[in-house]
């Protein structure tokens, strides 16, 4: 699990939970809850969101804020490790030693490369395969970044919307000058319910799938870029320093293959 999304979300609903009792009381906390609003405001925004995209896709977008959760299940500096152990294998063994390795490995994508360095498939064609998939991935998941920035622009339009209609009902009211402060502060919940939909779930969500997708894409390309140095040939630590250069300098030490052999 990752461990700073899950602490980020719970301390921001710790700091709402602190500004309202500490200017409302916990006696006043029911101020700050009106199902009506609740309902313009997430209702409205999630049912607009859900016209604008297939059922297949609004489904998955709404799954995957558990994927912020998720820890990367690749290492940056574990995969280079194991693409130099597989340049190692390769340069004493011949390419042919590397379709043992595939059989073990988890990581799709690096192995669907070796096995297509296995059999012997252009450089040309290896590269033009795995950044197609590569794309594909891409896109698949900015259009899940994309589900939550939707959903974002949407929570303070129907917020919006829910405060007009607090306001008409409060000016056809205004005979009871007692009566208009609560119906202002109830037209003004659903601009705060669109607010939080928006800036507490809807935009961190969007960000931190992002964040993700732009690592998995950095590691992706370093599983091209190390399998086609291993097809052609390339000495082991050359591929290791040109695959060093995609991490931050603090981490290139870490990354180095033990025993690397440069024969």
């Amino acid at each position: 699990m990752d461990i700073a999304s899950l602490i980020g979300f719970l301390m921001c609903l710790g700091m709402l939970l602190f500004g309202i009792i500490s200017a409302a009381g916990l006696a006043g906390f029911g101020n700050y809850l009106d199902l009506a609003s609740a309902i313009i405001t997430f209702g409205g925004a999630l049912f607009a969101v859900m016209t604008s995209y297939s059922m297949g896709d609004f489904i998955a977008g709404l799954k995957s804020i558990t994927l912020i959760f998720k820890a990367p299940s690749v290492n940056t500096t574990d995969l280079i490790r194991k693409i130099i152990e597989l340049s190692n294998v390769a340069r004493k063994e011949g390419l042919l030693s590397l379709e043992e390795s595939a059989s073990d490995m988890d990581e799709p994508f690096l192995k669907k490369g070796v096995l297509l360095v296995v059999d012997g498939t252009d450089p040309d064609l290896v590269r033009g395969i795995l950044e197609t998939e590569m794309e594909c991935i891409d896109t698949r998941h900015k259009s899940l970044a994309g589900f939550w920035e939707t959903m974002g622009s949407m929570g303070p339009a129907w917020g919006m919307i829910g405060t007009l209609v607090g306001l008409v009902n409060m000016l056809n009211n205004m005979s009871d000058a007692s009566s208009i402060g609560p119906s202002m502060a109830v037209a003004l919940i659903t601009t705060l319910y669109g607010s939080l939909l928006a800036n507490w779930i809807c935009a961190p969500t969007a960000a931190k799938l992002k964040a993700d997708n732009a690592v998995e894409m950095m590691q992706k390309q370093v599983m091209i870029e190390g399998l086609l140095s291993i097809q052609a040939g390339e000495n082991p630590r050359v591929i290791e320093e040109k695959l060093k250069s995609f991490l931050a300098p603090k981490d290139r030490d870490s990354a180095g293959s033990e025993g690397g052999d440069a024969e």
